[in-house]
């Protein structure tokens, strides 16, 4: 007899006298001591339900949906252009690119097969199509979301629709650029200046005062002034000066230009995400945003369909502005310009339906 031992709770060990023959004892030694066998593992299949949940899907779909109302879908599916299926959901874009790959849609199970539609999409863009104005309201709901986002205090989308001229303005820490549009992205003007006593570590509210009253008397009128949201991190506390600079810029533009607030209660001056500005014209690296010299180059005056227009009394003088070296920056001016057109295509020409 052979006597295996156990090790049990709390690091003892204790001997149990097994018979050799025994099948305990067996299982004892194959598990303590057996050496890896070298014999081929026995593959198990693998068995994927995808198919078979995409057919559950397909089924559930037709019961959702009457006969009538399948019909109804499947006849926008068949039929609609992009332009039409853009009010049903971004994704719903891809169902045309499809359909002309693989024909016209037989049941409302084979839309499952468009990219990107799952169970609950397909769903959604159908109830869409049977119900257009309840697709309406929530696409409004989401681009007032995204205009909370991007401009701040909030205002209503009729007064952004019967916006006329903006004057976009970008202030830096030594100086303060404009760049007045229309609403067809003609460049009205377009300028810069200096401010040689702020920064100067005193912070006097009289200084400012004088100091951004004089470059206010030099803007145009405009029906909205668009002021960049900007600032670094309360975390770096080296950069507290230039943070409570760009406070003080702020609230001395927001007091001095929203002209007729205390009569009507409407703003004038709305701030800009920076960085949403930096995304819609892909310059953002991480946290950080790279000049918009080149962005504006190529959208403006060396294009022959421009993404803005200049006068031709003015185009001459920006187009040496582009051949300035590193010593004379401007990238306050560029981002006046950039921050102008993105205002225009992501808060106006989104909301005019």
């Amino acid at each position: 007899m052979n006597v295996p031992s156990i090790l049990l709770a709390g690091g003892r060990w204790r001997c149990f006298p097994v018979p050799l023959g025994s099948s305990l004892f067996q299982d004892l030694h194959n598990s303590c001591c057996r050496k890896k066998s070298t014999a081929p593992k026995k593959i198990i299949p693998h068995v994927d339900f995808s198919d078979e949940n995409a057919k559950e899907s397909g089924k559930a779909l037709d019961k959702l949906f009457s006969s009538e109302q399948q019909a109804s879908i499947l006849h926008v599916l068949n039929t609609a252009s992009n332009k039409e299926l853009e009010a049903f959901g971004k994704r719903s874009l891809s169902i045309v690119e499809h359909r002309e790959k693989f024909g016209p849609f037989q049941n409302l199970e084979s839309l499952m097969n468009v990219p990107l539609f799952q169970y609950k999409t397909t769903i959604q863009v159908c109830n869409s199509i049977l119900n257009p104005e309840t697709g309406g309201k929530k696409r409004k709901l989401q681009e007032n979301r995204l205009l909370r986002k991007l401009i701040k205090p909030e205002i209503g989308r009729e007064r952004l629709k019967a916006i006329n001229s903006i004057v976009s303005i970008v202030s830096g820490t030594r100086r303060i650029a404009w760049a007045h549009l229309d609403r067809k992205l003609a460049v009205l003007d377009w300028q810069q200046t200096e401010y040689c006593r702020l920064m100067k570590g005193t912070y006097l509210s009289s200084v400012y005062l004088e100091e951004v009253s004089s470059v206010i008397s030099k803007m145009p009128k405009a029906d909205f002034y668009v002021l960049e949201k900007t600032g670094p991190s309360f975390q770096n506390s080296s950069l507290f000066p230039i943070l409570l600079h760009f406070h003080i810029m702020e609230a001395m533009l927001y007091a001095l230009l929203n002209t007729t607030f205390t009569q009507d209660g409407h703003h004038q001056v709305l701030s800009m995400n920076r960085n949403a500005v930096g995304k819609h014209f892909e310059l953002m690296t991480g946290d950080t945003r790279t000049s918009g010299k080149e962005v504006v180059k190529h959208s403006s005056v060396l294009k022959e369909e421009p993404r803005v227009f200049f006068p031709p009394d003015k185009i001459v003088r920006y187009r040496q502005m582009f051949s300035s070296t590193e010593q004379y920056r401007v990238e306050e001016l560029y981002d006046s310009l950039l921050q102008a057109i993105a205002f225009y295509e992501l808060a106006v020409f989104n909301t005019e339906s």
